[in-house]
């Protein structure tokens, strides 16, 4: 099988993160690895599947799946520490987005109303937010409804046109669009921010041989120590790479674990 190879969880500058998986291919290469992929797969809404495959030398999660239905069946290589407004090294929080004349003006305003979320195995756009109404729920539940959107710039999309009143999104996605596509955030306001957790783990498939996954691990770290990747890294925001275990990430599978125990299951 041909090997796969895929960055798709921030694409709002594909450009930038095809160069970025170029630098990170000419390295496994150099490195001794045959049959590396030239470009990247951007999978969409088989996420799962690819996730999954054999043949994935290298792609990237989020933190709720990689302690739900991934655990056990990918390894992890790393995580990118970020530097949006947010970030504090490998952790990352999501930033809660209403629009502009909204008279809401903390959580608590929200009861009752629509949130948006872009999937719900997604840590910063369904799991923050539920840690955060847990302690505020009545019977289990509060928002009066959640819609699934697909995808943050969706979810903020519907929020802008009043199909939704409040979405979480990942502080990350948020930089993205104000400097890429300002437009999508106008009429919008953030009243507040999610907990911080874990960032958007890196993967490869649970048959990659040790050294394969040591080679990884080497081609992604010296990503940070080239000079001619500054505006690359810039347009990520990207300041380094840790090698984490997966016991980090069971912070998220806590925080589920404190909404069920205050009887809230969903948003």
């Amino acid at each position: 099988m041909k090997p796969l190879a895929s960055l798709p969880m921030y694409d709002a500058d594909r450009p930038a993160v095809e160069r970025l998986w170029r630098s990170i291919a000419r390295r496994l290469r150099a490195d001794g690895l045959a049959d590396v992929p030239d470009a990247l797969a951007w999978p969409g809404d088989g996420l799962d599947d690819h996730w999954l495959h054999p043949a994935l030398l290298l792609s990237q999660t989020c933190g709720y799946p990689i302690v739900d239905h991934l655990r056990g069946r990918v390894q992890l290589v790393g995580t990118f520490r970020h530097t949006a407004d947010g970030c504090d090294g490998i952790r990352y929080s999501s930033k809660l987005v209403v629009r502009e004349d909204d008279p809401g003006r903390r959580l608590a305003d929200f009861r009752g109303r629509t949130a948006a979320y872009n999937a719900a195995n997604s840590q910063s756009g369904y799991h923050s937010l539920l840690a955060l109404v847990a302690p505020l729920a009545e019977g289990g539940r509060f928002f009066g409804r959640a819609l699934a959107s697909g995808a943050h710039a969706r979810s903020i999309e519907w929020v802008r046109s009043g199909a939704a009143d409040i979405a979480a999104i990942d502080c990350i996605s948020y930089a993205s669009f104000a400097r890429v596509r300002p437009e999508a955030l106008r009429g919008l306001r953030v009243i507040g921010a999610t907990g911080a957790a874990p960032g958007l783990p890196l993967i490869t498939a649970g048959g990659t041989p040790a050294a394969t996954l040591a080679a990884l691990r080497r081609a992604v770290a010296a990503v940070f120590d080239d000079a001619a990747l500054d505006g690359v890294r810039d347009a990520l925001f990207l300041g380094g790479f840790e090698v984490v275990p997966v016991t980090a990430y069971e912070f998220v599978a806590e925080l589920r674990r404190e909404a069920l125990a205050l009887g809230c299951a969903a948003l």
